[in-house]
């Protein structure tokens, strides 16, 4: 699994949140959220942005690229 799909992931666990609740909460869909989770898809930068500010974790985070 890639970094940015497994961070993901345990962000969205770790917050307790389902897939509706981050979309309904970030404006983005479902289905791409879950893509992105399954690597079906890679999300633009646009959307790392919003996931990054929604989890407060670093675009760096999200990406694999450190560790904190």
């Amino acid at each position: 699994m890639s970094e940015f799909a497994a961070r993901l992931k345990e962000l969205r666990n770790e917050k307790g949140l389902t897939l509706k609740e981050v979309a309904q909460k970030t404006g983005l869909s479902i289905t791409a959220i879950s893509q992105w989770e399954n690597e079906n898809r890679i999300p633009n930068l646009n959307a790392v942005i919003m996931l990054a500010n929604f989890f407060e974790v670093s675009i760096d985070y999200l990406a694999g690229r450190i560790d904190y």
